[in-house]
This record gives C-alpha cells, sequence and structure tokens, in this order.
C-alpha cells in the first residue's frame, strides 16, 4: 500500500509501506476512505514532537471501511463504516474508566501517528477498536465526519466544555484557524451573548463571520484589550479561548477575561508562557489546559447528522489520496492558499 511517511523535519514521503495486520485480539483494520491533516502534523514535521520517529506513518484521523477485526472485537464488524478517533481508549485504565481517553495509561491515548503507525494512508490498524472507533449513521459524509475525528471534539472538549460557556457569556477566542472557527460553532450551542474572534489574518476573520463570530478584530491594526473592554463596559470577557499556542496569545487570553472568568487553553504550546500572578492573582480566575478524550465524539455525530452544526464549511481543498504532498504544501501556507481543513480521499 501506499503511506504518508515522516523522513525526518521536512516535507513528508507519499511512498510504499507495509500493509498493516491484526496484532492483538482487540485490533481491527480499516480502509481510509477520507483522511484530513492536522495542525500538530505541521509540528511533527518542524521536529516539534521527538516522540515521532524515521519512518513513522502520519495522521490520526480518518474515515473508512472495516477489513478486517482481531477475535476479540465486538462492535465493528467487516464492512462497517466507520470514525476512527484521534484517541485511542483501552477502557480499563483508571481514565479510561473516568472518561478521560485522552490520558490513557494502557496502551491508549494520542498513538496513531504519534507512536504507532497513523491514518494518512491506504490501510491502518486500530488497536482498541472497540473504544477507539464510531459507527456511523446513513446520510452523513466521509468529508463531514473526518471533521469529528479531533478537531470538532477537540475545540468542543477543551474549549467550551472546559470554560463552562453559558447563555448570555461574551467568549473571546484567540485564533481564527480551524479550531477556533470549531470553537465558535459549538459554542454558539449555548447562546452566548457575543463572540468575539481575534486573529491577524484578514482572510480568517472573515471566516470567523461566515461561522457565526458578531465581532472581529486584526491584532496588528487593532486595540483588543481596549476594544473586548468597551463590549463589555470594562469588565472584560466572561470567557477566553486560546486557540493559536504561542506565549504571546496565551497571556492576552488571561488578559482580556473579567474577574471570575474562565480561561481554556486549547492551543498546542511548544514555548513556555509567563503566567503574570502578580497581576491575577485576587481576580478568581479558572485557567484549564487539556488534551482531548473525545468523550463527546458521539453527541458531536449526532449533532452534524441532525443539522444542528454544519461542518462543511470548514473544508476548503479536497485532493486524492495520491495527491497527499500537495496537500501538505497547500494546508501548511494558509496565508497563500486560504485553506482551513483539507479532505484527501480514496478514488472508489
Amino acid at each position: 500500500m501506499k503511506a504518508l511517511i515522516y523522513t525526518g523535519p521536512g516535507m513528508p514521503s507519499w511512498t510504499d509501506a507495509p500493509q498493516p495486520e491484526i496484532l492483538d485480539d482487540t485490533d481491527a483494520v480499516v480502509r481510509v476512505d477520507a483522511v484530513t491533516i492536522c495542525g500538530t502534523d505541521l509540528h511533527i514535521l518542524k521536529g516539534d514532537v521527538p516522540e515521532v520517529t524515521r519512518g513513522r506513518i502520519l495522521g490520526h484521523e480518518a474515515v473508512g471501511r472495516v477489513t478486517e477485526v482481531g477475535a476479540a472485537v465486538r462492535t465493528i464488524a467487516p464492512g462497517d463504516r466507520i470514525l476512527v478517533s484521534c484517541i485511542s481508549a483501552c477502557g480499563s485504565c483508571r481514565y479510561c474508566r473516568d472518561g478521560q481517553y485522552g490520558q490513557c495509561l494502557g496502551g491508549g491515548g494520542w498513538i496513531l501517528g504519534h507512536r504507532i503507525d497513523g491514518t494518512q494512508a491506504e490501510y491502518v490498524r486500530v488497536p482498541f477498536a472497540d473504544n477507539s472507533t464510531y459507527r456511523l449513521p446513513e446520510g452523513v459524509s466521509d468529508e463531514e465526519m473526518v471533521m469529528l475525528a479531533d478537531i470538532l471534539p477537540t475545540s468542543y472538549e477543551v474549549g467550551i466544555l472546559a470554560a463552562g460557556v453559558r447563555p448570555g457569556d461574551t467568549v473571546a477566542i484567540i485564533g481564527a484557524g480551524p479550531i477556533g472557527l470549531a470553537a465558535i460553532m459549538t459554542a454558539r450551542l449555548y447562546s452566548p451573548k457575543h463572540v468575539i474572534v481575534i486573529d491577524i489574518a484578514d482572510s480568517r476573520l472573515e471566516a470567523a463571520l461566515k461561522f457565526g463570530a458578531d465581532t472581529v478584530i486584526n491584532a496588528d491594526r487593532q486595540s483588543v484589550r481596549g476594544l473586548v473592554a468597551q463590549m463589555t463596559d470594562g469588565l472584560g470577557a466572561d470567557v477566553a479561548i486560546e486557540a493559536v499556542g504561542t506565549p504571546a496569545t496565551f497571556e492576552q487570553a488571561v488578559q482580556l477575561v473579567r474577574a471570575g472568568g474562565r480561561v481554556a487553553n486549547v492551543g498546542v504550546h511548544g514555548a513556555p508562557a509567563t503566567l503574570h500572578l502578580e497581576d491575577i492573582w485576587g481576580k478568581n480566575l479558572t485557567i484549564t489546559t487539556g488534551l482531548v478524550d473525545t468523550h463527546a465524539t458521539p453527541t458531536l455525530i449526532d449533532l452534524v447528522a441532525n443539522r444542528q452544526i454544519d461542518v462543511a464549511p470548514m473544508i476548503t481543498h479536497r485532493f486524492s489520496l495520491d495527491d497527499f504532498e500537495d496537500a501538505y504544501r497547500v494546508f501548511s501556507t494558509p496565508g497563500d492558499t486560504g485553506a482551513l481543513k483539507v479532505v484527501l480521499t480514496r478514488h472508489h
């Protein structure tokens, strides 16, 4: 088969790789029909994730058909159309029993495209298949569903749920990339009073308005703190969601919330950020961080299937699997290409 293989920092290679096989009774092998690229994959290509070794097949999100299952697999069978989650779950460790699958101690967590071969291939082996895949309802497309492998649950769980977004809240979202746009959509489920989105790229701010932002602010040209204060009678936002992953944006998120406010960090950070406790120790702030657990994936599948949220506009570019290297080039230069999410599909 063909697969997208990490050959060291720089561009990956779409090349021949061994066909995956069942290694454990709880495994499934899945034919990949739709797959996407994550911002985390770009971090890997920069060399930011040392656990990813040369020769690893990248990717942790896919929709496809089951081709084979291990003897212990009970919930899916060959021929089933499924979503492969970005998080694998053993199902029995203390964290899995608590629904915190991202922290799995039994060999799961974020392993696909990280510690084992991933989904950017024609076929993938999925460990703990009963707990790490979801059978898909009729009437939803592969493209829609692949948005629920990572980006939607990450924004919803680590952003909206962790921050406790409530009706009437003013929500400031820093970053209008795919995670920030997904945060707008899922924040809207809770009837916020005002959703403010901050970025430095006008094209992404335009996208934020289409996804449901009430106000957008270009941080390069406008006073973010001044405008947020003006919109909140000087108090600050009830919730700030950090969806970029830089020291400056994390510190900005803390500055933007009112006393008693909540800051949810969703961005992946590769450098230290300063927490100004000398300024905020008396402000009763709640600051959360997190890796997605995907416990909300069934809920999100139902919401998309019942047309409560529309994820299709997230997809700006489409490719076949054989065009993986081109897809990476487009996705990694959004300023030039306008890319939000790219989807690659198998030619049937």
